[in-house]
C-alpha cells in the first residue's frame, strides 16, 4: 500500500485554532503530514517565519502523537505544487470555512491540476466551532490590541504578549 503523504500549506500568521483543527483532521487521513510555512518576502507578517515555525512545533506535536501520524514542518517560497512535489507529497490538504473559500480553492485546484496532475487536493471542512476564524481577521484584531484568546492557541498569545 502506498504511503499517503499530505502537504498542508499556509502562511500561519498567526497559527489559529482553525489551522489546528484542519491539522488534526488531516492527520486522520494521511500517514505523514507535512505542514508547509509559506514565506512571502513582499508581505509584512505579524510573526517571523522562525516564530511561526516554533509555534507550529509546539502546537502540532501533540496532535500528531494523538493521531499516530508522522508530522514534519518545512518552509517554502515557491509554488505550492512544487513545494509539495519537493517533499514527496501526493495529497495537498486545504481547509474550507465557507463558500468563499470553496470558490477560491476550486480555481486553485484547476490551476494546480494543470501544473501537477499527480497530486490530489483534499478539502477538509472546518469544524463548526472554528469555522468563523480567519488568520487575516485575527492578525487585524491583534494589531489593534484586541483580544484574540478565543481564536489562537496559548503559545501564540504568549509570543505576542512577549513582543509588546
Amino acid at each position: 500500500m502506498t504511503k499517503q503523504v499530505g502537504f498542508y500549506p499556509g502562511s500561519f500568521d498567526p497559527i489559529t485554532n482553525g489551522h489546528l483543527d484542519v491539522i488534526e483532521r488531516a492527520c486522520r487521513l494521511v500517514d505523514k503530514l507535512i505542514v508547509g510555512v509559506g514565506v512571502h518576502h513582499s508581505k509584512s507578517p505579524l510573526t517571523t517565519t522562525e516564530e511561526r515555525f516554533e509555534l507550529l512545533q509546539q502546537t502540532t506535536g501533540p496532535i500528531a502523537a494523538r493521531n499516530n501520524t508522522e508530522l514534519e514542518l518545512v518552509t517554502f517560497d515557491k509554488l505550492m505544487v512544487q513545494a509539495a512535489r519537493d517533499v514527496g507529497a501526493n495529497i495537498i490538504v486545504r481547509g474550507l470555512r465557507d463558500t468563499t473559500d470553496y470558490n477560491y480553492e476550486m480555481q486553485m485546484v484547476g490551476m494546480n491540476a494543470q501544473m501537477a496532475p499527480d497530486q490530489q487536493t483534499v478539502f477538509v471542512p472546518s469544524s463548526p466551532h472554528v469555522r468563523h476564524i480567519s488568520a487575516t481577521l485575527v492578525r487585524q484584531i491583534a494589531q489593534m490590541d484586541g483580544d484574540i484568546s478565543a481564536f489562537v492557541p496559548a503559545a501564540v498569545l504568549k509570543l505576542l504578549a512577549d513582543k509588546k
